[in-house]
């Protein structure tokens, strides 16, 4: 063990020494950030399961008589120094208006993830969410151009993301969209159709490309 740190210091002191300052410093941040969440979740009444991990804090939005469930085992990345792929925000969860759901199993992992719901977002365990993927189940402003600066008549419908799902980085998948068990979304992905289990999809629009073997 000796042996092999002291080749590792002689063969690049540099790159050992500020990677190993890298991780205590994440070390220590996340420590601060997940104390400071728990807090925050339980004030704000978003239940939220054991051991899930912090880099930085997210932006959380319940509305009114709405519920937000997150399981055990979560890791929230909305530090930009955190994920090395590149964040361009922080997580965002939020709930519009009563009765909405946002249900999150255990094992999940988000960067600069925007999950936002105004019916019912719910995502299985497992799942790898990249970095800046939006989950929206609703439009957010209307089509008709008379009203676009509103919210009235905005539609919206279900999202459900199953177990072992992979999303790409800056992936979007809009409301109404089911996607199955272990599947892979490729990066840059618009999904506006459902997609099986068991398959890699991607593009704009989100199509199947292959099985998984």
């Amino acid at each position: 063990m000796i042996d092999k740190l002291k080749n590792k210091i002689s063969t690049d002191i540099s790159g050992f020494l500020f990677s190993k300052l890298r991780n205590k410093r994440l070390k220590i941040y996340s420590f601060i950030s997940s104390k400071i969440c728990y807090l925050i979740f339980f004030l704000k009444k978003i239940k939220l399961g054991n051991k899930c991990t912090f880099y930085g804090i997210p932006i959380l939005n319940r509305a009114y008589n709405s519920k937000i469930t997150i399981g055990s085992k979560c890791t929230f990345r909305s530090d930009k120094s955190s994920n090395l792929i590149g964040l361009n925000r922080k997580c965002i969860i939020s709930t519009f208006g009563e009765g909405t759901k946002i249900s999150i199993g255990n094992n999940v992992g988000f960067s600069g993830t925007v999950i936002g719901a105004a019916n019912s977002i719910t995502i299985g365990d497992n799942v790898l969410s990249g970095a800046n993927v939006l989950i929206t189940d609703f439009d957010w402003h209307p089509i008709n151009p008379k009203k676009r600066h509103t919210n009235e008549g905005v539609k919206n419908a279900p999202v459900i993301i199953g177990n072992n799902v992979w999303l790409g980085i800056n992936s979007v998948i809009l409301k109404g969209v089911t996607i199955g068990d272990n599947s892979v979304i490729g990066a840059n992905s618009l999904v506006v159709k459902n997609i099986p289990a068991n398959v890699i999809a991607g593009g704009n629009p989100c199509k199947v490309i292959k099985e998984l073997c």
